[in-house]
């Protein structure tokens, strides 16, 4: 499964590949990919798990035990613990971010389900965002996850990324054009 489709290859990869099968036997495929979610929204939110995560300077030891006091903290545990302890351990933390993608993009795969990267420039409301969804949904005839990002240097309008194709409405963008559009007339 692991050059399946080329979803992620290399060490990330086998990882990924390993860590997702282990999940399937389980059954806990949601479960694990709540943890590694938690623990990825865990990295984004302090620089210092990032730089413990990516710093080779930190030994083995030194970043199996910070990391079971983050891991603790956060109530992570199960397969999810298990699996980033043995990562610590083998000094691969630095590619946890890859083998998380890696491993949500098996997890998609294997519900039919593809995932937006949808960047916008204030906070959508549920209501939009179910709107948004839905209207994926219809364009690509599978359940769609959608990563919401605000970015406000868009301005407004919203980019929306599925798979290879991306729509670029941005309000931004649009002015960009504009703006190339009256150069070229002059």
């Amino acid at each position: 499964m692991a050059g399946e489709n080329g979803i992620i290859s290399g060490m990330a990869g086998r990882y990924a590949t390993a860590l997702f099968e282990l999940a399937l036997e389980s059954k806990a495929v949601d479960q694990v990919q709540a943890d590694l979610k938690a623990f990825e929204a865990m990295i984004a939110s302090s620089p210092d798990l990032t730089r413990l995560v990516r710093s080779p300077v930190f030994s083995a030891d030194e970043q199996a035990k910070a990391l079971d006091a983050v891991l603790d903290k956060a109530a992570i545990s199960g397969i999810a613990k298990n699996f980033l302890r043995v990562v610590a351990a083998n000094r691969r933390l630095f590619a946890v971010d890859q083998i998380i993608r890696g491993f949500h993009a098996y997890v998609a795969k294997h519900k039919d389900e593809v995932t937006a990267q949808v960047t916008v420039a204030e906070t959508l409301s549920d209501a939009r965002l179910t709107e948004i969804r839905d209207t994926l949904k219809a364009v690509t005839g599978k359940d769609v996850q959608v990563d919401v990002t605000v970015d406000p240097s868009i301005i407004g309008g919203l980019v929306v990324k599925v798979g290879s194709r991306m729509v670029d409405s941005s309000l931004r963008t649009k002015l960009n054009s504009i703006k190339f559009a009256m150069k070229e007339a002059r």
